[in-house]
């Protein structure tokens, strides 16, 4: 995955340059389940400006805030959505052990599917 993000700048003589800025996002996979896959990506604090996750099932790609389960980007279909609500929810702390872990780019770890 890609990230782009644009940044302008004034060069000289107060001209205001934009420069695409692409590099490459590490994002490790903390829990595989029922086909779900849950991600967190390193030094991702600006983003979305809450602690969350990505999650990838087949074609669909979403993104959740970490504290209330809240759906913040994306979309996952029904059963997927439930799912990982609850998942969510079980590991809580967990998740936010390691968004803290994730915002100083240490290594995260593994945890365990939906029970």
């Amino acid at each position: 995955m890609c990230r782009i993000d644009v940044v302008s700048f004034h060069a000289l003589y107060g001209k205001i340059v934009t420069v695409l800025l692409r590099y490459d996002v590490t994002m490790p996979v903390i829990s595989e389940f029922y086909g779900i896959r849950i991600k967190m990506i390193h030094n991702d604090v600006g983003r979305h400006n809450r602690p969350h996750i990505h999650v990838e099932y087949q074609e669909f790609e979403a993104v959740y805030s970490i504290p209330d389960g809240i759906l913040l980007a994306g979309e996952l279909p029904r059963r997927q959505r439930n799912k990982v609500g609850k998942w969510i929810e079980q590991h809580q702390d967990e998740l936010m052990d390691d968004w803290q872990l994730a915002i100083t780019g240490e290594r995260l770890f593994q945890i365990n599917p939906l029970d």
